[in-house]
């Protein structure tokens, strides 16, 4: 796939701009967002313990409930907490192929998931010592790593606080 060059290019950034002057308006123009946030978010695993093993053990995010899907039967459903009130889930779907996971219109580009400095340090030793492969600050992003999980989902551990993007805030709260 080739990024866009010349005029097209040009064009595509003056949509964006156009966009930006037709609909973000002002934090104090905005009006109240109509939900309480996100729940979970919810994705197909291949292996069960793997995953829970790369999440829990690996990453550090604590399983918190494993029940059957409700929706199918024999069907594994589990959830880790990833802060602040939010859920991570998975299923199993056995008897499913499982191809895998491509970037395409419906899917996932990527989980983008908010860590201190702290954790990021620790989290990019630990890829080192374990060999996982990632992309992070050598491709000039200092603040995010980017890897896959065992299911091929991709993650970002971005070190930013919360409701912040790029150094600027861009949703009330303390962001920590």
């Amino acid at each position: 796939m080739s990024q866009p060059e010349g005029a097209e290019l040009e064009a595509l950034r003056a949509r964006r701009e156009e966009l930006r002057r037709q609909y973000l308006r002002a934090p104090g123009d905005r009006p109240a967002t109509t939900t309480r946030g996100i729940h979970h978010v919810a994705f197909i695993c291949r292996d069960v313990e793997e995953t829970i093993r790369f999440y829990q053990e690996f990453l550090g995010f604590p399983l918190v409930e494993i029940v059957e899907n409700r929706d199918y039967r024999g069907s594994t459903h589990f959830f880790f907490d990833i802060g602040n009130g939010n859920l991570l889930g998975f299923f199993d779907f056995p008897g499913h192929d499982h191809p895998a996971a491509t970037e395409t219109i419906g899917g996932v580009q990527h989980l983008a998931l908010s860590v201190d400095a702290s954790r990021f340090g620790a989290a990019r030793e630990a890829l080192d010592a374990a060999g996982v492969e990632y992309v992070g600050p050598d491709r000039g992003v200092e603040d995010s790593l980017y890897i896959h999980d065992p299911n091929g989902v991709p993650l970002e551990l971005y070190q930013e606080r919360l409701g912040v993007f790029n150094g600027e805030r861009i949703l009330p709260g303390d962001g920590d």
